[in-house]
């Protein structure tokens, strides 16, 4: 049963390949070759303890007592680094008004490994309200999540709504849902016996979890690898996003697939309505459909619905110009009042 669900996820992936991204190699021009990635290394960095003793691993750039922060919050199996490009550019374009907060969520990246039973899409919420604690306990907020960090953001709404109706001026969610994550999309090929033996295995037996990481990793990687990118890709920005997924914990991967089945923050939504939003997804997003985006966009009256024909998942590594402007503009929007829904194509 456990072998035919393994050849079976493989399979699907292996169809996956024929509709994600084409990486040229050798490439005919990759201008991405001497991009440094390592940028957040060298901002400052800090360490907040979540309340249940996980070491969650912060960087930070821009003054201390900026005007506003915002935080940004990664997704599934990715680090604070898949926000490069914001970053990179932001941080020219805002200047001094604006402190930037990048942390990895508990089991990435840097951050400690956490017990199985706290990798859920609440725990994340209140993780990310102790990183706002620690790190701009005052002062005007603006939130960023992409995928999972979004369901984090929608989580710590629905927990901590004084947050978000004192200090919460805006929030930018990108490629992620408030519910039914499993009901479509990639997620679908996630539920096979294979991936339930692995889940048990991590919670039961941790020696034969890890005895079994290879097997998990050839089921489960190929398709993130996919769903990443849509069409050509730089060769150095997949292998630095394929280098991001692979560093992943096995053990992270498995524990947080049962908190995606479960996830629903649609009650966040309200508290999240008054205020100006952005709604991004991917034409091509695999992971998380752009119908989940639509869905999202209907319940925030003052959301920017964007819709990137040529994206993917990872739109804002793939198209950080046009993410970029999109933050920006969330930014100026967040001290006007209301201006309605509106919904734009754009070409990535």
């Amino acid at each position: 049963m456990a072998t035919a669900g393994v050849l079976g996820a493989l399979a699907g992936a292996h169809a996956l390949r024929r509709v994600g991204a084409t990486v040229r190699w050798p490439a005919r021009r990759d201008d991405l070759r001497e991009e440094d990635f390592t940028l957040l290394d060298r901002d400052r960095a800090r360490t907040v303890t979540t309340d249940d003793g996980v070491a969650l691993a912060v960087r930070e750039c821009g003054p201390e007592d900026a005007r506003a922060t915002v935080v940004f919050v990664h997704g599934f199996c990715n680090s604070m680094e898949s926000f490069h490009f914001q970053r990179r550019d932001l941080e020219k374009q805002w200047g001094p008004r604006v402190r930037m907060v990048f942390f990895d969520l508990r089991g990435h990246g840097r951050s400690g490994e956490p017990s199985a039973e706290s990798c859920t899409v609440p725990q994340l919420g209140r993780d990310l309200a102790g990183v706002v604690r620690a790190c701009a306990p005052d002062g005007p907020l603006m939130l960023v999540g992409h995928s999972m960090g979004g369901m984090a953001i929608l989580a710590a709404a629905a927990q901590f709504p004084d947050l978000f109706t004192e200090r919460v001026r805006a929030v930018a969610l990108l490629s992620t849902a408030a519910a039914e994550v499993t009901a479509t999309g990639i997620a679908q090929l996630l539920r096979n016996p294979a991936i339930d033996g692995f889940r048990v295995a991590a919670h039961t037996a941790p020696a034969l979890m890890q005895a079994g990481r290879v097997a998990a990793r050839r089921v489960i990687t190929p398709i993130l690898h996919v769903s990443s990118f849509h069409g050509d890709v730089s060769p150095t920005l997949s292998r630095v996003t394929t280098s991001m997924i692979d560093r992943t914990p096995v053990a992270t991967v498995i524990k947080f697939l049962g908190a995606l089945q479960v996830h629903d923050e649609s009650a966040a939504l309200p508290i999240l309505a008054p205020r100006p939003a952005l709604v991004l997804g991917g034409v091509h997003d695999l992971v998380i459909p752009f119908r989940n985006s639509m869905a999202l966009s209907r319940r925030l009256p003052d959301a920017d619905l964007v819709r990137v024909t040529d994206a993917a998942h990872m739109v804002h590594l793939q198209c950080p110009e046009l993410v970029n402007a999109a933050l920006d503009r969330l930014l100026l929007r967040s001290g006007l009042t209301a201006t309605g829904n509106r919904q734009e194509n754009v070409r990535g």
